[in-house]
């Protein structure tokens, strides 16, 4: 579908000594004054979600175990480079973003993420899916990816009908993207799969993971993370891994700042969503524009596995982020933000 993208980074120049090495310093200084006070803040919520969300979880146990692109972006992602985005808000109509997270996360790990969009003068919004985040549904409870999906399908409903917006969705996120997709294609300008879940039709995005988990089958009856939220005697309800499991699998890169954030804010992740198969139609999820990022240290998702979707379900663009493990909006925020700010300017 459409051309798909190849880019490649500049090397980021060495510093000199003398008074612009000085204005660098200080610019860096500054942003990293600015990251902190972010965090704090996001700390201080995802604290507050932590004590909610202690009530919600379920009985645990523990757990198992290329592209026809034409043109690419690979970036190394300096974060404090002392250069500001181009003034270029005249030439773009859209400017609202919807970010998605994946499972086990919730709005709160976008904190970097939305503050870059909004200093670029965007517009952005993260929700909490279903059972994710703040949102006080007991994970157990959910059941399927419509049930999952309905924060993200009541914002679509509720934008009016001369609106769109862009999407972008991370993780097994991209599923609520893919359903929202054939739901609502005339409302979502631009859908971008961030280490995601692109399936096809008929396709479960627990399939996407099945190289790193095994067979759904056998995740079902072997995995020691599953969650039997009903009873043991019942079909299990949820996953979640334990902690050290999650810091090898999805935080590889991550600054250990937002590592012990995401330790207190991820909650599990409902299994019904993951399990079941899209039905995606031409006439619909076909019809949408979607971009896929790449994240080049990934174990969660690993290279070889992103390559596959890309090209078994062809996106219009495809970007790469080297250096970045699963949540290049914590190891790689300012390489992230570069490739949005360079898909929304895409006509």
């Amino acid at each position: 579908m459409g051309n798909r993208f190849i880019c490649m980074s500049k090397k980021e120049p060495k510093e000199n000594n003398g008074s612009r090495s000085k204005r660098v310093g200080r610019s860096q200084r500054k942003l990293l004054a600015e990251e902190e006070f972010l965090h704090r803040q996001a700390l201080s919520m995802a604290l507050q979600q932590h004590q909610l969300s202690q009530r919600f979880e379920g009985s645990m146990s523990r757990r198992i175990g290329g592209s026809t692109s034409s043109r690419r972006r690979n970036l190394s992602d300096p974060f404090s480079n002392g250069k500001q985005i181009p003034n270029f808000l005249e030439n773009i109509k859209l400017r609202k973003f919807v970010l998605v997270h994946g499972e086990g996360f919730g709005a709160w790990c976008w904190y970097k993420t939305i503050a870059l969009l909004e200093e670029a003068g965007l517009l952005p919004t993260a929700i909490d899916l279903t059972g994710s985040g703040i949102d006080p549904t007991d994970t157990n409870s959910v059941v399927t990816l419509a049930e999952y999906s309905k924060p993200l399908i009541d914002y679509l409903e509720n934008l009016p009908e001369d609106e769109q917006v862009i999407l972008v969705g991370h993780s097994s996120g991209g599923a609520c993207l893919s359903y929202a997709l054939e739901h609502f294609p005339q409302k979502i300008s631009k859908a971008i799969f961030l280490c995601a879940t692109m399936v096809s039709n008929g396709q479960r995005p627990f399939d996407v993971f099945a190289e790193e988990l095994g067979s759904a089958e056998r995740f079902m009856q072997d995995s020691q993370f599953l969650i039997y939220g009903n009873g043991k005697d019942k079909p299990p309800t949820g996953f979640m891994f334990e902690k050290q499991q999650m810091k090898g699998l999805y935080f590889n890169q991550s600054p250990l700042k937002d590592v012990a954030l995401a330790m207190v804010s991820m909650r599990s992740t409902p299994l019904g969503p993951i399990m079941e198969k899209l039905l995606l139609t031409p006439q619909k999820y076909g019809t949408g524009r979607r971009f896929f990022i790449q994240t080049l240290d990934d174990r969660a998702l690993s290279p070889d596995v992103q390559e596959k979707l890309v090209r078994e379900n062809p996106p219009e663009g495809v970007y790469k982020i080297k250096g970045s493990d699963h949540c290049p909006f914590f190891s790689k925020p300012q390489s992230l933000h570069k490739i949005l700010i360079e898909i929304t300017q895409i006509p």
